[in-house]
């Protein structure tokens, strides 16, 4: 469980994306269904986590992470930013990650693992790219500068 336990910072890389997508600003659930409701999100966020395992440029910023929590913030938040019915009431990125310095490189290599689980799981290139559009904002929350 030790590698399971390394992807806390997948979650922080993404969990604070989507501001503008907030509990109350959501009127098109387009992604969301697009990508399968709750239970095709589930499944990308499960694909993405083993990427993160197995991803030795990244890994290691997840030594200690609570595989549990990682996995439902990131669906509950990927869920509330496609205009899902959730709501995601966690940290902001910014005092997520303060400290950890994150690297344009390691941010980078998240965002391959997630479109590596989409093209595994079938997602449709143009889906991708809006899921992507809806997560770009936090790069600059999360990358050291």
């Amino acid at each position: 469980m030790k590698r399971a336990g390394n992807l806390l910072i997948a979650v922080m890389f993404l969990l604070g994306t989507g501001t503008a997508f907030a509990a109350g600003a959501r009127t098109d659930d387009s992604l969301y269904q697009a990508l399968g409701g709750k239970a095709g999100i589930t499944a990308i966020v499960n694909a993405m986590l083993t990427n993160v395992a197995d991803d030795m440029r990244i890994v290691h910023y997840f030594a200690d992470a609570n595989i549990v929590h990682v996995q439902h913030g990131l669906v509950t938040k990927f869920c509330a930013i496609t205009g899902g019915p959730c709501h995601y009431d966690g940290l902001n990125m910014v005092d997520t990650h303060r400290g950890l310095h994150i690297t344009p490189a390691a941010f980078n290599a998240l965002v391959e693992d997630l479109q590596a689980a989409m093209a595994h799981l079938k997602i449709p290139l143009a889906t991708q790219n809006r899921l992507l559009a809806r997560l770009v904002p936090m790069r600059n929350e999360i990358v050291e500068h």
